[in-house]
């Protein structure tokens, strides 16, 4: 049996959730309506006007759904700020999710619209884990996409991850930004929890501290075998031959080497080439450039296309905030996954599909699964009891079932990142740019189809929809991509 998450100082998993979770829960509890239901998570679109999704998030996830439960002081703050009956309280105090997950593992490439985590439980049990399920894959997802992304952008060039001091979540990003390929954090404590490589320079203060530059530069020498320098605190080409001096000195007396110098502001294309060149001209051609200060995928490729000498980047607020581009109406800061049922079997043991009827926001009905072409070509959402096609992968993996982790479920943060760059590897360039022309084609299987038009003739039926409000509808539904032959 897996152990329980420690539970931080603070930390009250049963009330992780917004207000209308727990009234919806009562609701259900005083009518008796507490069938087994299926939720999707998924997301309507990719991030950052791109076309893939890296799937991150799901330990934590989990480890959210292990430890949910309310506590006796929990349960007094619910009874204090709604009048719950009592007896709604008491089975509150027994809560413990029993149902079973499905879900893609992290460092999978997902598209939108596909689940990335399918939900069956009772239905309260179900309700009550939305929004921590959704604030747990959101914000990993979005980061680890944002950082896939920064990594491509840099050709190979190290990424080190430096958002500590602006990121929503430091410890989910920095365990995101690896998934995504960066290869390091500055972020000590993550370092420790996630065993990461920690790097970093030092500041402009140390700088600052001495009289001179150079007083500057010898003292970080003489304190460390390999250091790097920073060299815009003041000038950065007189910075390079006062660094280039002390390296010397350092080397001759102390054995003592420069690994790399540090380009934090200014003109960091004719800075870095007039960095270059001396560092070649004083046979120090192996001392590595780094370029930081408000850097993202955009600006990294700015950067190279116009001849950079940049050997590695450090990039903070971009990967802590998941920022995108308001210059180029690229939007950021949040993923957007939603939380959708789709399934429900009610008392009476009848099965129910369920959708919302919304324009472009409509839901798929049904219990799904998603398949992969084995060339990338396409992924085919169908559902539950169709035929498996003939060559393709299944996405969604068992993780928890009758509220026990199912084996294997939350594989070493290494493995996770080698499934990453794997599947980064596999996906095809056209859908790995920054900016995507085509979206990647996932197809709607002729079953789901018809289960979603039979759900709406359904509704209609029963008088929830009109037939131009269903008409709408079907109007404003994203079209099915092409599949590619």
């Amino acid at each position: 049996m897996p152990m329980m998450p420690r539970r931080a100082p603070g930390y009250h998993p049963g009330l992780y959730t917004d207000m209308y979770h727990p009234d919806s829960a009562y609701v259900s509890w005083v009518t008796g309506r507490n069938g087994l239901t299926t939720f999707d998570l998924y997301t309507r679109t990719a991030p950052f006007s791109g076309a893939y999704l890296l799937v991150a998030g799901l330990e934590a996830a989990l480890e959210f759904v292990l430890s949910f439960r309310y506590t006796p002081e929990e349960l007094a703050f619910l009874a204090r700020i709604r009048d719950y009956d009592p007896a709604f309280l008491d089975e509150l105090a027994e809560f413990r999710f029993t149902g079973d997950i499905v879900a893609m593992p992290e460092g999978s490439i997902a598209f939108p619209n596909e689940p990335l985590l399918r939900v069956t439980a009772p239905f309260r049990e179900a309700l009550l884990m939305e929004s921590g399920l959704l604030h747990a894959v959101n914000l990993a997802t979005l980061i680890a996409t944002k950082a896939a992304r920064v990594v491509c952008a840099a050709q190979g060039r190290r990424i080190s991850e430096f958002a500590f001091r602006r990121a929503q979540n430091p410890l989910v990003v920095a365990r995101s930004s690896y998934i995504g390929g960066c290869t390091s954090t500055s972020l000590l404590a993550a370092a420790f929890e996630y065993r990461l490589l920690a790097t970093g320079t030092v500041p402009h203060a140390l700088i600052q501290l001495f009289e001179t530059e150079e007083d500057a530069f010898s003292a970080v020498a003489e304190s460390f075998n390999r250091y790097t320098l920073l060299l815009d605190t003041y000038d950065p080409r007189r910075a390079i031959q006062t660094a280039i001096a002390v390296a010397r000195r350092a080397q001759t007396t102390l054995g003592h080497t420069l690994a790399a110098v540090r380009l934090d502001s200014g003109d960091l294309v004719a800075d870095s080439q007039y960095v270059r060149e001396q560092l070649v001209a004083a046979d120090m051609g192996h001392v590595r450039i780094l370029a930081s200060g408000d850097l993202d995928e955009f600006e990294i490729v700015r950067l190279l296309e116009a001849g950079a000498q940049v050997d590695a980047f450090g990039v903070g607020t971009a990967l802590g905030a998941g920022v995108g581009d308001p210059t180029q109406g690229i939007p950021g800061g949040a993923l957007g996954g939603v939380y959708k049922e789709a399934w429900y079997v009610g008392e009476d043991a009848v099965e129910h599909p369920k959708l919302k009827l919304a324009g472009s926001k409509t839901t798929w009905p049904g219990r799904k699964e998603v398949y992969r072409h084995p060339a990338w070509e396409e992924d085919i959402i169908q559902l539950e009891g169709e035929p498996a096609p003939a060559g393709y992968t299944r996405l969604l993996r068992p993780v928890m079932r009758a509220g026990r982790m199912a084996p294997g479920s939350l594989p070493p943060l290494s493995e996770v990142w080698e499934l990453a760059q794997a599947n980064l590897a596999r996906l095809p360039e056209r859908y790995r740019a920054l900016i995507a022309q085509e979206p990647y084609p996932v197809r709607f299987s002729a079953g789901l189809q018809q289960l979603r038009d039979e759900a709406t003739a359904l509704a209609q039926a029963q008088g929830k929809v009109s037939v131009r409000d269903d008409a709408e509808s079907a109007d404003q539904t994203p079209p099915e991509p092409k599949r590619k032959r």
